[in-house]
């Protein structure tokens, strides 16, 4: 079965970044499924593995556009250090807070006495992206993964 809209994928993979540094793999026996179609993936990566089938071995480069964009100064922000609370507050920490577009993660960038600047930027942007990707299994999704939106093993 070659990957169309609505199929559920499993797939390995290891992902670089330009300087061949490895910033993410699949864990050993267990491949990421994903459901085809439904912005699961970054677009570059999705629209690569389009007709693939089980088996298939690719290498994918996805540029920052098709990643994860460029950077965006409007997603950084500084807020009164005392809406962290008694939490300890350090540069590189990563929280998540529900804003007005759903559940982002931001990391603190710089701190003052009074001030925390956050980030919402994704760590990876404008950055692109080399995958080593292998097919492992493609089937048709079940009722309830195209109602929900995602796949499930």
């Amino acid at each position: 079965m070659r990957i169309a809209n609505n199929n559920v994928v499993r797939f390995n993979y290891v992902v670089k970044n330009a300087a061949g540094e490895i910033l993410d793999r699949s864990q050993k026996n267990m491949p990421l499924p994903y459901l085809h179609g439904n912005n699961n993936l970054l677009d570059g990566l999705e629209h690569a593995m389009e007709g693939k089938q089980a088996g298939d071995k690719l290498d994918v480069k996805v540029d920052s556009a098709n990643g994860y964009g460029e950077y965006n100064d409007e997603l950084v922000q500084s807020v009164p250090r005392t809406y962290f609370g008694d939490q300890i507050v350090e540069i590189g920490k990563q929280f998540q807070a529900d804003t007005a577009t759903g559940h982002d993660i931001f990391t603190v960038t710089a701190i003052t006495d009074e001030q925390v600047v956050i980030d919402a930027n994704h760590p990876l942007v404008g950055e692109d992206l080399f995958y080593n990707i292998e097919i492992v299994d493609v089937r048709d999704a079940t009722e309830e993964e195209l109602e929900l939106g995602h796949a499930h093993y």
